[in-house]
């Protein structure tokens, strides 16, 4: 059965916390002012070349409704950039305090330039 709203695939989330703390604990991380990324690329032996997402949001960036309005912002940017993704990693993204306010001035193109930025470095490992 076909997605209703055309996304092929389902998209891979990190849901336990373990994983979520693999991340922090082994993988790299790259931060600007708005979004601090952390990438943990998964070993041979763990399932698939998918990749995976995680997003934590603060309580300082607001009440329960913009938080999960920063998060599903957040999450359409990253698989916007899905296509540039290296295969077999997690990622965590964590939402600072401003991020909120980079969403209003410069809406998604400018969360997905400030990702966009992470990843690069990431890949480059600076």
């Amino acid at each position: 059965m076909s997605d209703p709203r055309g996304e092929g695939r389902k998209r891979g989330r990190l849901s336990r916390s373990g994983d979520f703390d693999r991340a922090y604990r082994d993988g790299r991380s790259h931060a600007n002012r708005h979004i601090v990324l952390y990438a943990f690329p998964r070993g041979d032996d763990e399932a698939g070349d998918d990749v995976r997402l995680g997003i934590s949001v603060g309580r300082k960036v607001g009440g329960a409704v913009e938080r999960n309005k920063v998060k599903r912002s957040m999450r359409e940017a990253f698989w916007a950039l899905q296509d540039t993704l290296p295969a077999g990693h997690d990622f965590v993204l964590v939402g600072r305090s401003d991020v909120g306010e980079l969403i209003e001035r410069d809406g998604s193109e400018g969360l997905k330039s400030s990702i966009a930025e992470l990843l690069a470095a990431a890949e480059t490992g600076s």
